[in-house]
């Protein structure tokens, strides 16, 4: 069967004119291809769909029923199509972005996300907290379309964006004795029990703030080790030791946990926004980047 949308829109404008003279000049085109094109239309389906005389045109129940089924079929190819352009043009369609913890405390990445939300609210956004190193299998296999995350080696086919370098700061329970420090220098911490990332818990901020101590000759004193910053700021807050967290995960207000500025001038975290460099990147993408983008406070 060869029946084409031309035809549905043929056949409708006749059933609701009926009449050919008047169905052709709303099609712009001249009455004889019109029913020329209403036959085939007729002989694809195997049945008559209007009865003609010299004087009127009327539709047969065939016609009525198939009246109906085209209509809907025209409706659906139209929004298929609007649909279609709208994800293509990044008004409609799915952003999947990977985050680390850290990532909602960032204000940039939450700013962007509300901008974002505020301007292609058609958009879905499926966000997935992974840390860093479980971000980039994902990246590469087209599983997630951008990640945030902590500086970290990347594999060839990713690319990266900085988007903040912030302060690392030490933690400490309320009670501490460097407690009422405005700033200290991470030698302040050589000899204090850490609250620190689990190794095999595969954040960027273990290797990050190791690399940090180890450039200052100090071995830290792990007494506990956890998979999570909110972990950390947990026991932290029960005086179970102290630790280094970006400063932006101050927002998560505890009260029991001071927060002092290091004196190090090395003693900062890096923000990424990262994507395949071999996929095309969605219209999705790209403006969620742009936006990332012109927040980066660097």
């Amino acid at each position: 069967m060869n029946i084409e949308l031309r035809h549905l829109r043929y056949f409708i404008a006749v059933a609701e004119e009926l009449h050919f003279g008047r169905a052709a000049q709303r099609l712009n085109i001249s009455q004889p291809p019109l029913s020329q094109q209403i036959q085939q239309l007729e002989h694809e389906i195997g049945a008559q769909l209007f009865t003609r005389t010299n004087r009127s045109v009327q539709i047969t129940p065939a016609g009525q029923l198939f009246l109906q089924d085209a209509r809907v079929i025209l409706l659906q190819v139209e929004q298929a199509a609007s649909r279609a352009a709208r994800v293509h043009s990044g008004q409609e369609g799915e952003l999947r972005i990977g985050f680390t913890s850290s990532a909602p405390f960032t204000g940039l990445v939450s700013d962007a996300l509300y901008q974002f939300r505020q301007r292609w609210p058609e958009v879905h956004i499926s966000m997935q907290e992974n840390n860093t190193r479980q971000q980039l299998a994902p990246l590469h296999e087209g599983r997630l379309d951008l990640g945030v995350m902590r500086n970290t080696p990347l594999p060839s086919d990713l690319q990266h964006r900085v988007l903040l370098r912030e302060p690392l700061c030490a933690l400490v329970h309320w009670a501490h004795p460097l407690a009422d420090a405005e700033t200290i220098s991470i030698q302040a911490l050589a000899n204090e029990p850490f609250v620190f990332f689990d190794p095999q818990g595969g954040t960027a901020l273990y290797g990050e703030t190791l690399a940090l101590l180890h450039r200052y000759q100090i071995k830290p004193f792990i007494t506990q080790e956890v998979g999570e910053a909110m972990t950390i700021l947990g026991l932290v807050a029960t005086g179970l030791g102290v630790s280094i967290l970006p400063a932006s995960f101050r927002r998560a207000r505890l009260a029991d946990v001071v927060w002092i500025p290091l004196q190090e001038h090395d003693a900062i975290s890096e923000v990424w926004l990262v994507w395949s460099a071999t996929r095309q990147p969605t219209a999705q993408m790209h403006n969620m980047m742009q936006l990332m983008m012109q927040n980066a406070e660097i």
